[in-house]
């Protein structure tokens, strides 16, 4: 239970500070002013309830794994829709900006995602290396 509560909290610091940074070089780009001093909350919060909420998008599985990330993006999407019309963010940014942020940040969330598996999957398959090099050498 506390190791998913760490692993939402760190997500949803991640995914706040990429979204910062996007929306700064939407600015940069576009000349727009995107960021408020309020909305950097305002986005943390969005965050928090997106990462929760694909907590539970997560427990749903397809065969196609297409339409599992399809939800999660209509989730994301959908999310931001609500908090974009609850805080008038729509003043600020178009809701096309919105949902591009969200395909992007959900695409580095999968990078970051793809990139521990592999990891992952690295630091177990040395540690198997390792024991299996280790019981061969016992053995003899």
């Amino acid at each position: 239970m506390w190791n998913r509560a760490k692993s939402t909290i760190i997500n949803t610091m991640v995914t706040t500070a990429a979204t910062l940074v996007i929306l700064s070089i939407f600015k940069i780009v576009f000349n727009q002013d995107y960021i408020r001093v309020r909305g950097v909350l305002e986005i943390l919060g969005a965050n928090a309830v997106i990462n929760c909420g694909l907590l539970l998008t997560h427990k749903i599985e397809s065969r196609f794994i297409i339409l599992e990330y399809l939800l999660d993006i209509s989730y994301i999407i959908a999310v931001l829709v609500v908090f974009g019309a609850v805080f008038n963010w729509y003043s600020t940014a178009p809701v096309w900006v919105l949902v591009v942020m969200a395909v992007m940040i959900y695409l580095f969330a999968i990078i970051i995602t793809i990139t521990r598996i592999q990891s992952s999957t690295r630091k177990i398959n040395e540690l198997l290396r390792k024991r299996r090099e280790k019981n061969d050498d016992s053995a003899s």
